[in-house]
């Protein structure tokens, strides 16, 4: 029998006697008869803090008395407690051994548990072999959480032969019990109706991944019509539990604005709940808001603080908008060689505009040595990612160089001139009014030189002027040639005025006015 605590007689202030439930002293009685099954409903209560103020060593102690006299249920909470290092100092091998003593009795949660900890190596070896064994004694027993284990290890081929088939069957039976990470588990195996289902299943059970899997469904419009103000609800649920990627896209939600109203504080909110858990994502938009101001105060250390944290991650955005504070010394002292090290993680990770970067400084010389060969490889990774600029700059280096086909710098320029980049089009323009790489064709000449003269570019101006003017490539429009050597004149092409003193001589009086009014 166990002795309690006596409250001596001759305290000046005694304290009240704790009152019990009559259930508690019935059970009470009964334990201390020395009734295994009481023994361990005790324990359970002083566990619970059930009809007693909740002592665990107390309840390890009656757990105990129980378990040695084999009582299966006693024996695994006794190894719980041990698990938990709850009333007893934390021993994962005493944990083992009561697992296995309510394991060997046939216990299906002692068997998921002592699975579990040959799976970990706690207390026992890592042994896969062990943990497929108890798993799959409890998991025949229907203990839901084997069941699912049994699911991963088949999945993976981890102990076993990988079979797909067998991972789904026993996801389904766990996930048929409510068990919420299966069904999430079946949502990502299924398509459609089905994984909507299984994913409402298992949010609704309050399970952060598949909250925030439905959000994106939601969000996306993804086998359910698109509906942001579901995808905030189910977004938020996960969020709410510290789901970093539910906080980053909540925040993505509010900072667009996209289905609800924008709003930027509670924006701000979530990027900075989801970049303080290390979500590189949030980290680097929390950066530009500290070094652009939007909704804090500007602050360039501190965004360098934060696309450091996510450069360090391995975020190619981030690596770049770090390079560039630590290039220009914003926020941190400047260090060129420093920069050139995230350009290159970033550029070599694909990010565009880093690979551009890194051809202007191997073009230039900044910072490295010059080197048009590096130059024209960076410019080349970004051309083929689309990148007008660096389309343009590919077909300038090739155009440059020694034997070289100036037809592989026309398609360039071609490339760069099709997405509205203007000196690809004046250059495109050159290159069919010379027949320098291309066919001489003077009507494509005037449609590029046209394209870059809109977007003000003065050199194709002055020569759309001279087109217009002669009648090449286009009919001779003296009032057109007019406007056109205007605009270059005062864009400071100094050719223009000598063309427009000629051009004015041609023209009569009446059509002079017209242009000047024109211009």
């Amino acid at each position: 029998m166990l002795d309690f605590p006596a409250h001596p007689a001759d305290r000046a202030e005694r304290k009240a006697e704790p009152r019990y439930t009559a259930e508690f002293l019935r059970v009470k009685g009964m334990a201390e008869r020395g009734v295994p099954s009481a023994q361990h409903s005790l324990g359970f209560m002083y566990a619970s803090g059930q009809g007693v103020a909740q002592d665990h060593e107390l309840a390890v102690a009656w757990y105990r008395m129980a378990a040695s006299a084999d009582l299966e249920l006693a024996q695994y909470n006794l190894g719980v407690m041990y698990q938990k290092g709850q009333g007893v100092a934390q021993d994962y091998g005493q944990a083992a051994y009561w697992y296995r003593r309510a394991a060997e009795q046939g216990y299906a949660p002692a068997q998921y548990n002592l699975g579990w900890l040959y799976a970990k190596g706690q207390g026992v070896p890592n042994d896969v072999g062990q943990a497929l064994h108890w798993f799959s004694q409890a998991a025949d027993q229907g203990e839901p959480g084997a069941q699912h284990n049994l699911g991963m290890m088949y999945e993976t081929g981890k102990g076993v032969p990988q079979d797909q088939e067998t991972a789904t069957m026993w996801y389904r039976r766990a996930a048929e019990q409510d068990h919420a990470r299966s069904q999430f588990s079946l949502a990502l195996r299924s398509s459609g109706a089905e994984a909507i289902a299984w994913l409402r299943k298992a949010a609704e059970q309050g399970y952060a991944p598949a909250q925030f899997n439905l959000g994106l469904r939601y969000d996306k419009g993804q086998d359910l019509a698109q509906d942001s103000v579901s995808a905030i609800l189910w977004y938020g649920r996960a969020a709410e539990q510290g789901h970093a990627s539910s906080q980053f896209n909540l925040a993505l939600v509010y900072d667009s604005g996209h289905g609800v109203a924008r709003d930027e504080e509670l924006a701000l909110h979530w990027y900075r709940q989801a970049a303080e858990q290390g979500h590189a994502g949030a980290q680097d938009n929390l950066g530009v808001r500290y070094e652009h101001g939007q909704g804090v105060e500007r602050d360039a250390a501190t965004a360098a603080h934060w696309y450091r944290q996510a450069a360090e991650q391995g975020m190619p955005s981030a690596q770049y908008h770090l390079a560039q504070l630590v290039d220009a010394g914003k926020g941190v002292p400047r260090d060129p060689e420093e920069a050139l090290g995230w350009y290159r993680k970033a550029a070599e990770q694909g990010h565009l505009r880093a690979q551009f970067d890194l051809g202007l400084r191997y073009e230039s010389g900044a910072g490295v040595a010059r080197d048009e060969t590096q130059a024209l490889e960076w410019y080349r990774r970004a051309a083929h990612q689309e990148y007008a600029p660096a389309q343009y700059m590919v077909g300038v280096l090739l155009d440059r160089a020694e034997h070289t086909d100036p037809a592989e710098a026309t398609d360039w320029f071609h490339k760069a001139a099709d997405q509205g980049h203007a000196l690809a089009q004046f250059e495109l323009g050159l290159r069919h009014d010379c027949g320098k790489g291309i066919e001489r064709d003077y009507e494509a000449a005037h449609f590029w030189y046209l394209c870059a003269a809109r977007q003000g570019h003065a050199r194709a101006q002055f020569n759309l002027g001279v087109m217009y003017s002669a009648g090449q490539g286009v009919q001779r429009d003296l009032v057109e040639a007019y406007a056109w050597l205007q605009r270059a004149g005062g864009a400071g092409v100094v050719a223009a005025s000598g063309y427009l003193k000629k051009i004015v001589a041609r023209m009569e009086p009446q059509l002079l006015a017209q242009a000047q009014a024109f211009t």
